[in-house]
């Protein structure tokens, strides 16, 4: 595989010389849908302040399905998601479970003193808070005063003392008018909408889920208090000694069609005294971080940062370029946009023990006394710089002088995990190899760390160490049953696309991949693709005996249609001069914003013989104004953000139309498989319809798979419909690139 151009780095499977002989392995299989199904997925939940107690939830993908995608936008639909919680004592790796089985549970938090473990628990319709006491393993479920229930967006948080529970409570009026609105607006019999009205209703809806109180309950008594009364609260945070708790309240007044969010107010209410006061009219355009004594806070705005204090009236800036006096008129000249530049800054975090700022430029990131103002640059990377490894903030000790940082290569599958050492001024390499780490939990007291690492194409499995990441030792392994799967070698492939641009492509080999034989190989198209992570779907379609690439594209603002164009085709034909790719027997498929590419590519080139568009867009017309239940969404993706048109509809009307595939469908040789989710809020199925009837009626080749009870991502709904439709692609790419016959029918 030795080539210019091409870099073979680290694959998911052993050197020869590691591997045991075939005699001591165990036969090994493909990789299924089945199996795809059985997949676990493992999150640390918390741990506790001296590092000893940890826990984590694992869920089956299996599990999630059952969704009622038709409740899609129902302020007040929340389905748990079954997972075994599970408590690992870190020092010796033992392990309980909480539950004898599955139960929907989320947002695990351990007491100050390590000995209790809060949840919320699904009981069928509502979250209530559980309390699981370690040593006797008994858990007690509260039940809040008639009239109220915790918020279906709650999380919940203790109090400093251990003897509250602090979360978001409704009132159950406020879940009956929630209920009785989105019946109306999804079954009428009248729904009635008016531009005189200042929301959008979609919108209206969506921010009733802010409506809501947070309060402090005694599990003990089952009393219940107000901290900050009923409002419309989009976020909190509760003050270290209990004295106070800010919180941002919504000031929307009206649908804005730029910003695609909320405005908001943030407010400091005293729980001692009952008072409320504004800290700041609005926060719009401001990034707000606290100290994890709820009363220190940073913020960035216009490439400067601030910081301050609950206790003193306004903030002082620490970073970014001088405000401009007014009336002085600003410097323009080429020197100083250079400089200015440069001094632009966006801050990161606030240190745990207060009194220092983590921030970041173009040049890197920065550590700033919060006193003195004095910075000192901690890691050097620049977006720029094409090889310059990406930097990115992991975790913080608890006495504020270790600084955790991610580190991940731009040029080869390297990554790793840096530590900062203030008082020595010292930037360490604790890990760096061709593994993925992330999700670094540090205990309060410095001493344990937990993470997650992946070997590659693998799910990750948790690990625990000490503060310098040595010792590490799996404390979970996620998917013990993958070992008697057969995966193919992964690989990163570098390639020019048609403008000259280095670009990047993850190669996902099948099993038993013979060098130098040509495979049918399925491009899985999106975005930017770097990491070999694990990928089911991918995986999937490489076990079946296809090479399965996901190609980089570069974007132009105003024509992301010929993205794919440059940047796929290109990939194709670096794989079949390597001699990976069959020239003759290429598919491309794209889920989403992916599907809205794929029918955009095989409108420009007939050089795919597959294509699969799973819950893609084909029509950005209809598509602008069809935004059911997700409010501004499509409008602000197509000016503003994913899509990258850049302009309004009636500002660039020609762009629109030059990006709405089904305008040029009479230009696709390819043979089509349209895959759809009936209650796909995100991209409606009837979008996607309108390809397959102008395809019929042109007389192409296509085939339109609606399932009706499936969501965004089409075969969604139920465990057999996610076999059914894999069941249905994998057989339409072994028709069209294998040239086997079909073998299901339509129905």
């Amino acid at each position: 595989m030795a080539s210019s151009g091409v870099f073979l780095l680290q694959t998911t499977t052993l050197p020869s010389q590691a591997r045991p002989a075939a005699s001591q392995r165990p036969p090994t299989t493909a990789f299924t849908a089945e199996d795809a199904l059985d997949v676990v997925s493992t999150t640390i939940g918390d741990l506790t302040d001296d590092g000893r107690w940890l826990a984590v939830a694992s869920s089956v993908r299996r599990d999630a399905y059952g969704q009622d995608y038709r409740r899609d936008g129902d302020p007040t639909y929340v389905r748990g998601t079954p997972a075994r919680l599970l408590v690992i004592d870190t020092k010796s790796g033992a392990t309980q479970s909480v539950f004898p089985d599955k139960r929907p549970v989320r947002a695990p938090r351990w007491s100050p003193d390590g000995k209790r473990l809060a949840m919320l628990i699904f009981n069928g319709d509502i979250y209530e808070p559980a309390i699981w006491d370690r040593a006797s393993g008994k858990l007690t479920v509260s039940h809040l005063p008639a009239g109220k229930y915790v918020a279906e967006t709650s999380d919940i948080r203790w109090s400093a003392d251990g003897a509250s529970l602090i979360f978001a409570v409704h009132t159950a009026d406020w879940r009956k008018k929630a209920r009785e609105t989105f019946a109306n607006m999804t079954g009428g019999p009248v729904f009635v909408q008016s531009s005189l009205d200042p929301f959008l209703s979609w919108d209206d809806l969506r921010r009733m889920a802010n409506v809501r109180s947070i309060v402090s309950f005694d599990p003990k008594t089952n009393e219940m208090r107000d901290l900050v009364p009923e409002a419309m609260v989009n976020n909190y945070t509760l003050a270290e000694d209990g004295s106070g708790v800010t919180y941002n309240r919504d000031i929307q007044k009206k649908t804005d069609y730029d910003s695609f969010g909320s405005e908001t107010a943030l407010h400091l209410r005293s729980i001692t005294a009952g008072t409320d006061r504004v800290l700041y009219p609005t926060t719009k355009g401001m990034q707000v971080v606290w100290a994890e004594d709820g009363k220190h806070y940073a913020y960035g705005k216009d490439g400067r940062v601030y910081a301050g204090s609950v206790d003193v009236q306004g903030a002082k800036q620490l970073l970014g370029p001088a405000e401009a006096k007014r009336g002085e008129a600003p410097d323009t000249s080429k020197a100083a946009r250079e400089r200015i530049a440069r001094e632009r800054f966006s801050v990161v975090r606030y240190s745990p023990a207060g009194g220092s700022i983590l921030a970041s430029n173009r040049e890197g990131l920065w550590l700033v006394d919060v006193a003195s103002g004095t910075r000192e640059q901690i890691a050097t990377t620049d977006d720029s710089i094409a090889t310059s490894p990406r930097v990115t903030f992991a975790a913080w000790s608890g006495d504020g002088q270790r600084v955790y940082l991610n580190l991940a290569s731009r040029v080869k599958w390297e990554r790793g995990i840096l530590r900062y050492d203030r008082t020595a001024k010292r930037l360490d390499t604790l890990a760096k190899d061709g593994r993925s780490y992330s999700g670094l939990h540090l205990s309060k007291n410095g001493a344990t760390a937990v993470l997650t690492i992946a070997n590659g194409n693998r799910p990750p499995d948790v690990y625990v160490g000490d503060a310098d990441l040595k010792n590490l030792r799996r404390v979970v392994e996620s998917n013990p049953q993958l070992a008697q799967k057969h995966f193919g070698p992964t690989e990163l492939l570098t390639y020019l696309d048609a403008d000259g641009h280095q670009k990047y492509a993850v190669v996902y080999y099948p099993p038993d991949y013979q060098q130098g034989k040509a495979y049918p190989t399925v491009f899985n198209i999106y975005e930017d693709f770097f990491d070999d992570s694990f990928n089911s779907q991918l995986n999937l379609i490489a076990g079946h005996g296809y090479v399965v690439v996901q190609p980089s594209v570069d974007f132009e603002i105003g024509f992301p249609g010929e993205a794919w164009l440059k940047g796929v085709t290109a990939a194709a034909n670096k794989l079949i001069e390597l001699g990976v790719a069959d020239s003759a027997h290429l598919g491309v498929q794209g889920t989403s914003y992916g599907g809205y590419a794929t029918n955009l590519l095989v409108t420009q080139t007939n050089r795919f013989k597959a294509a699969v568009n799973i819950s893609g867009k084909v029509d950005l017309i209809s598509f602008y104004t069809d935004s059911p239940r997700l409010g501004v969404r499509n409008v602000n993706a197509a000016e503003k953000t994913q899509d990258r048109i850049g302009a309004t509809m009636w500002q660039q009307p020609q762009k629109y139309v030059q990006h709405s595939a089904v305008l040029f469908a009479d230009r696709i040789t390819t043979p089509m498989m349209l895959v759809t989710g009936a209650q796909d809020s995100n991209v409606p199925a009837d979008n996607t319809r309108e390809m397959y009837y102008a395809l019929r009626r042109l007389g192409k080749e296509v085939t339109w798979v609606n399932y009706m009870n499936g969501g965004h991502g089409a075969g969604t709904a139920t465990a057999e419909d996610f076999r059914d439709m894999w069941r249905r692609v994998l057989q339409f790419y072994d028709v069209k690139l294998k040239g086997e016959k079909p073998k299901v029918a339509t129905n």
